[in-house]
């Protein structure tokens, strides 16, 4: 009996989400229990809207990833544009990609 064969390891366990952010500019993932054995690598999108919107991750688990998201505006001073300080953003809708490392 033959040996010879490609083997393809099992793909990394990875779970998609959106959520909307709260009035604090919070969103909050919940992943599937048993996902995940350590915090998994999560990539952020932003849906479009006025202004410069950032996000980041300010908390991220196994179960749960939490980001916070900032919104800017732009101002023109002088003839060039700079961003205004930002604030959080609520009602904006987040997408997170999360990968088992």
């Amino acid at each position: 009996m033959s040996t010879d064969g490609d083997y393809d390891p099992p793909g990394r366990q990875v779970e998609r989400a959106k959520a909307v952010t709260d009035g604090n500019g919070i969103a909050t993932f919940n992943w599937p229990a048993g996902a995940f054995a350590g915090p998994p690598v999560v990539a952020l999108a932003v849906e479009t809207g006025a202004g410069f919107r950032s996000a980041r991750i300010a908390s991220n688990t196994a179960a749960q990833t939490t980001v916070h998201v900032l919104a800017a505006t732009g101002v023109t001073l002088l003839g060039i544009g700079v961003l205004a300080a930002g604030a959080n953003a609520p009602g904006v809708t987040v997408h997170a990609t999360a990968t088992a490392p």
